[in-house]
């Protein structure tokens, strides 16, 4: 838990919001604070401001407005309003470290092929084997989550060897021109 900002209090009702990394449990959180304060506590309702890069104020809708514009969508054919609010998949990789490759090397990694150096474009510097990473086009495009096989200034020294094995594909096949012959790039 990075924080808990008291926000209001409205006779036995207290509004709170918590910072804290995924997987926390925020009604055992109510609850361990009741036991500490001696009242008992419990969680009547719980909402998510923030989700990795995503935040509720900065353009997230609900699925019942995702539906209602879909809906619309269909009816009249106009995409206009669905382009507001639908976002770029690589928006969801901003926190992931990230490998950019070379043109040539990015059907054989939409085919499952683990990133050897010789595909590598460029790379950030936070990279550290075993870590998850994003692996982009030159243009920025999401190609696949891989594991990182080796760190930052590991990769850099390398002129061959696997520097990532592909975990999930992002982009369909074919969507860049066949670069490969056989083997790993």
């Amino acid at each position: 838990i990075y924080y808990i900002n008291f926000l209001e209090m409205e006779g036995r009702n207290v509004l709170f919001k918590v910072g804290c990394e995924g997987g926390t449990y925020i009604r055992k959180l109510c609850h361990d604070i009741g036991e500490v304060l001696g009242c008992g506590a419990h969680m009547q309702e719980l909402r998510r401001t923030r989700a990795g890069p995503f935040v509720e104020n900065e353009g997230l809708v609900t699925l019942h407005d995702v539906a209602y514009w879909f809906d619309r969508w269909r009816e009249t054919g106009d995409d206009s309003i669905l382009r507001k609010f639908i976002q770029p998949m690589e928006k969801a990789l901003t926190l992931l470290p990230k490998i950019y490759v070379k043109d040539s090397a990015v059907d054989a990694l939409c085919h499952g092929a683990s990133l050897t150096a010789p595909g590598v474009a460029s790379l950030e510097t936070d990279i550290k084997a075993g870590s998850i990473v994003a692996v982009l086009t030159l243009k920025g495009e999401a190609v696949a989550l891989a594991e990182a096989q080796a760190s930052t200034e590991e990769i850099l020294d390398m002129a061959h060897g696997v520097v990532a094995r592909v975990k999930r594909v992002l982009m369909p096949r074919g969507t860049y021109p066949k670069g490969w012959k056989s083997g790993e790039l």
